[in-house]
């Protein structure tokens, strides 16, 4: 059966529509808390189903227990450094649906009332055996939410049942297609037999929009398998993100060994990976220059905003809740700030998923142009113009829609958590800074 990310089956949407039906915020988060009705199927019935197209991960280990080394290595960290500012490593795909942020910042979207379909579409990068099981995502949406999830969320057996990635539609960013059944996919040519599954080769997993179609924010062109330019030609993300290594792909193979992608998927902030690769240095974050275009009365130019195809110009993967923040400044002789202006960007809670066209600020291979007016006070006298650009991996939520998300929790030991997280979530981290001076020469600190 071949079923795709974000692409329901005719009828399953008003299965799903709870958040959609009319029901206030509170009710739809409180119905989806509360246990299923008598008679409704068990966690334990419907996990099997899902079970049986997509085998837990420990099954895989058995054979491939390198690998599950190595992704376990990968969730153990992540859970150990779920705290401010190790943005980094906090979300790899082992703890994609279990951490405590995404529970909250589920939980706190929620509120915002999204359709089924939308819920299904944010689920499906945390729990991709969703888009196979569509009816079932109101159950794992309960299990989120009660902190307790038992389902599996990207696995080995996700992962590696994506046969198909489909291209951009102009509404939405690209899907990948699942085919659920006893054949996996990997890089590897001419796999050979054996007795537990069939395996196929696909040169999906040697491509960068494997990774794109949840990533789509990361690079200029979501089709292509490659990143565009000079710089990082026949770079892809699993370079860095799979460290390439040599072993077997499973543990009964004797000495055969072959080039293979460790799986611990750590972030690529290693200073070991920046040091060797010069051109990931080159890339890594963006540049800022500054046009001015008038200095009196008032200061009017335009900071450029460029990044390179390599798109990690911010931590985390998320490509959906990321905020930018660019400051822009006068400053006078005297190192004194005479005038300010703040642009924001990015979308806020209620805006997640409903924007067909959504185009971040930074996008890997683009230079994007940000106009702005300095109105400088009589007698105030600027020397140079600072732009700053920072992010921050969530939006701060409105007053009243966190305190309703606050209040729908059971205790209030969670109250505080969710609220210490999200909060401090919210908090700008600099990504890059250029000074230029009116005369026209310009600074790089």
């Amino acid at each position: 059966m071949a079923m795709t990310r974000w692409l329901l089956p005719a009828g399953t949407v008003g299965i799903l529509l709870l958040l959609g039906t009319g029901w206030s915020a509170e009710q739809s988060v409180t119905a989806l808390r509360a246990e299923p009705p008598e008679g409704q199927t068990s966690d334990t019935q419907w996990m099997h189903e899902i079970e049986q197209g997509f085998p837990r991960s420990e099954n895989c280990r058995q054979c491939h227990d390198r690998q599950d080394g190595e992704w376990s290595i990968g969730r153990e960290r992540a859970i150990r450094s779920n705290v401010p500012p190790r943005v980094d490593l906090t979300f790899p795909h082992g703890t994609a649906i279990t951490m405590p942020l995404f529970r909250y910042v589920f939980g706190l979207w929620l509120q915002t009332q999204p359709t089924g379909e939308q819920r299904t579409r944010c689920l499906s990068c945390h729990v991709p055996s969703v888009t196979a099981f569509p009816q079932h995502a109101d159950k794992i949406a309960r299990q989120v939410l009660s902190g307790t999830v038992t389902v599996e969320g990207i696995s080995c057996a996700t992962c590696h049942a994506v046969d198909r990635v489909h291209p951009n539609n102009g509404s939405s960013p690209p899907t990948f297609g699942l085919k659920s059944g006893k054949t996996f996919f990997g890089p590897f040519p001419s796999p050979e037999e054996n007795l537990v599954h069939p395996a196929q080769q696909s040169d999906l997993y040697r491509g960068a929009h494997y990774c794109a179609a949840c990533h789509f924010d990361k690079v200029k062109d979501v089709t292509r398998p490659d990143l565009p330019g000079e710089i990082l030609q026949g770079t892809v993300c699993q370079d860095c993100h799979m460290e390439p290594s040599t072993g077997s792909a499973t543990s009964k193979r004797g000495a055969m060994t072959r080039p293979i992608g460790r799986h611990e998927f750590h972030g690529v902030i290693v200073p070991a990976l920046m040091l060797k690769n010069r051109n990931l240095q080159a890339e890594w974050m963006p540049r800022l220059d500054i046009e001015v275009s008038d200095s009196t009365p008032r200061v009017t130019g335009t900071v450029l905003i460029r990044n390179g195809s390599l798109p990690h110009s911010f931590p985390s993967g998320d490509p959906l809740l990321k905020q930018f923040v660019l400051t822009i400044q006068a400053i006078d002789a005297q190192g004194k700030i005479v005038a300010e202006e703040q642009q924001r960007f990015g979308s806020s809670y209620a805006e997640v998923l409903r924007d067909p066209n959504y185009d971040p600020l930074i996008r890997g291979g683009t230079t994007r142009r940000i106009p702005f007016i300095l109105a400088v006070p009589g007698g105030a006298r600027p020397a140079r113009i600072q732009a700053v650009i920072s992010s921050a991996l969530l939006p701060e939520a409105e007053p009243t829609l966190l305190e309703q998300y606050l209040t729908s929790l059971p205790s209030d030991h969670e109250r505080a958590e969710a609220k210490r997280l999200l909060t401090a979530y919210t908090l700008p981290t600099l990504l890059a800074f250029r000074s230029r001076t009116l005369e026209g020469k310009e600074t790089t600190p």
